[in-house]
């Protein structure tokens, strides 16, 4: 237990966690100052749906290169060339090649023309659906993403949304014979002057603002053109692309020019939500001390008592006690509790891997929170994620050992074999799966051969023999030995209660942790299919705190039940009643899939049901090896406090 002064300071860390995110935030990659006249780059990325402008719900979820064939962008001389990545930013689908934009600092330029562009019907046809469902065109102007000022509408807070619309809708009306598509870009860009150096510039700011304008003859970029109206039938039609840039210098520093992406949607929301589920966890905390300390411990008592008496029966010195009953509940299974479990082997490998998730987990968002992960450095979070992954493998590898052995486990060399390769090499046959999809697409997010070597390569150089080593260690260890003996003949299981039956189990266990992290999923899942930028690592961090003792707790309960019950498989009981709050999570994207994501074709829904399955199942594992762990320390405490001959 806490001190008087511990509450206090307790409470004044988890109000201060949100803002460690901006507080301890470190740039991802060093600024670069430009001199007047300076050649600033333009670099282009992936071409990727968000809200439609008619129902702001989502109608795809495959990008395409900027390039693409249809699109008939304008190319730089010599062709585009491709700018080196990160493993994590290519993983997210990130393509950034160069571009013919040509902007110099602190230079404006008006009606720069582009190309002449020449499309068919069945080119149009593809725009006018692309448009349709929300398309939009990313840009990077010295790293930082060229954008569109938005309000929100509860707090009417300015904002900058990463990408700017491929076209739009003419008219009041939507109507889809009067889609334009955006010829013209206007680009206002604000520059810092550091330390009043006028030979040290930083981009700070990148706003683009497209219009459309069917020019009849030579371009001017002047206002009153018709837009561009791609019709069915007829001829090609012409496009010309202009663009304009727009210098302006602004007091902004360059370590906040990212504060304007940065927005929180909903804050009051996070906070009610955090405070809902904190008084759950002290209710379930509260339950369980209350189980451990009260009702076990006269429990135990009235054991040791028994077993005391029926010691002196046997010398002949014991008197009559009222009150003292023949013994009853867990203690009756003192003798199959530690009993091995149905497939051991199976169950030891996904703790493993459960193990090795949560430690991954929760280092990353550690990460996160102290500010390593900017969004400046793309793809810094999926890089992360890779690499403490593969580097704890060795934690896999030793949970699954250790658990492996304790269950008296024989095929010590299977389970070396299974750890590091059932579940990763599942995953990884799973997004090879959807990758095809996406590449049968054309979509740029389809991740290309040389990516997939790289992982495979990661895999078994360095993630295989980690575990392999992990689990060397773990089978020389000594053996975890269990308090109570077991005996030779499995006791009968009595009839459950319906309650304590393994499908109502799961849906009562896997619903509260669930519960805990139900809207932080919301805004990751907003993030993920609306190319939002999430950075609310210090409510997820308490979030994942919470989900973690409620999973913990919840769990010890059920076991505690299933015990009184005189029901001893509990190993398996745990890890699924626990891991169920990943089925409420794949009940959710089906939920998110019918509200928010209006999806057209087989592939896109594959795509969308395949990835959610993969979060799920993942989510499965994690949840289940800490409600296992948790209740394999509560049957351990309980039976090492009884005195059994």
């Amino acid at each position: 237990m806490f001190r008087d002064t511990a509450p206090s300071a307790l409470l004044a860390t988890i109000l201060a966690a949100p803002q460690l995110a901006s507080a301890f935030y470190l740039p991802g990659v060093a600024p670069t100052s430009y001199k007047p006249g300076d050649s600033v780059p333009l670099y282009v990325n992936s071409i990727k749906p968000v809200a439609a402008l008619h129902d702001y719900r989502l109608h795809s979820i495959v990008s395409y290169d900027y390039y693409h064939p249809a699109f008939q962008f304008c190319q730089p001389p010599g062709g585009p060339k491709y700018v080196s990545e990160s493993l994590g930013s290519i993983l997210f689908g990130d393509r950034i090649m160069t571009s013919p934009f040509e902007l110099h600092m602190g230079k404006n330029e008006t009606c720069k023309t582009l190309c002449k562009a020449s499309y068919p019907e069945k080119a149009r046809a593809f725009i006018n659906d692309k448009i349709e469902e929300g398309y939009s065109l990313n840009w990077l102007v010295d790293g930082l993403p060229a954008g569109q000022k938005l309000i929100d509408d509860l707090t009417g807070t300015t904002f900058y949304s990463p990408g700017f619309m491929l076209g739009g809708f003419y008219g009041e009306e939507f109507n889809e014979e009067e889609i334009f598509f955006n010829n013209h870009y206007e680009i206002w860009i604000e520059y810092h002057e550091l330390s009043g150096n006028p030979n040290q510039l930083r981009v700070v700011d990148v706003v683009v603002q497209p219009s459309s304008k069917a020019y009849p003859n030579e371009p001017d970029c002047a206002e009153g053109h018709p837009p561009i109206l791609f019709k069915e039938g007829g001829r090609d039609e012409e496009v010309q692309f202009t663009y304009s840039v727009y210098w302006k210098k602004s007091n902004t520093a360059w370590a906040t020019r990212w504060d304007k992406y940065l927005h929180v949607f909903d804050p009051k929301i996070h906070w009610f939500w955090l405070v809902d589920t904190a008084i759950i966890v002290v209710i379930l905390v509260l339950t369980v001390m209350s189980v451990l300390v009260r009702t076990l411990k006269k429990d135990i008592a009235r054991y040791n008592r028994l077993d005391q008496i029926s010691l002196d029966d046997l010398n002949g010195t014991s008197a009559i006690e009222d009150g003292v009953q023949e013994d009853s509940g867990w203690k009756l299974v003192h003798g199959d509790v530690f009993r091995m479990p149905s497939q051991p082997l199976l169950l030891s490998v996904l703790l493993g891997n459960g193990a090795q998730l949560f430690v991954m987990t929760g280092a990353t968002i550690i990460f996160a929170l102290l500010g390593f992960l900017s969004p400046s450095n793309r793809g810094s979070l999926g890089t992360l994620m890779i690499l403490l992954y593969t580097i704890f493998s060795f934690v896999g590898g030793y949970a699954s050992a250790r658990v492996y052995k304790s269950l008296q486990g024989e095929q010590w060399k299977t389970n070396i074999a299974l750890t590091p390769i059932l579940v990763p090499g599942t995953v990884f046959a799973a997004f090879l799966l959807l990758d095809l999809f996406l590449w049968a697409k054309g979509s740029s997010g389809a991740v290309p051969f040389t990516t997939m070597l790289v992982i495979i390569l990661i895999w078994f150089i360095i993630s295989i023999p980690l575990s392999i080593a992990g689990s060397w260690l773990g089978f020389r260890s000594p053996l975890i030995e269990a308090p109570v003996r077991t005996n030779q003949i499995p006791r009968q299981i009595p009839t459950p209660t319906a309650y304590l039956k393994p499908i109502p189990c799961m849906l009562i266990v896997g619903l509260l942790p669930f519960g805990a992290i139900f809207v932080e999923l919301y805004f990751i899942m907003s993030s993920i299919w609306f190319s939002r930028i999430y950075y609310m690592f210090g409510f997820l961090f308490l979030c994942y705190g919470l989900m973690i003792v409620v999973c913990a707790a919840v769990t010890i309960l059920m076991t505690y039940f299933l015990l009184c019950a005189e029901n001893y498989n509990w190993q398996w009981r745990s890890f699924l009643a626990a891991g169920a709050s990943g089925g409420y999570i794949f009940l959710n994207c089906l939920l998110y899939l019918i509200t928010k994501v209006k999806l057209s074709g087989f592939a896109g829904i594959v795509l969308y049901l395949g990835y959610s399955a993969l979060i799920s199942s993942l989510f499965f594992i994690l949840a289940g090896s800490i409600g296992y762990f948790a209740s394999w320390w509560f049957v351990r405490r309980i039976y090492a406090s009884l005195k059994i001959d």
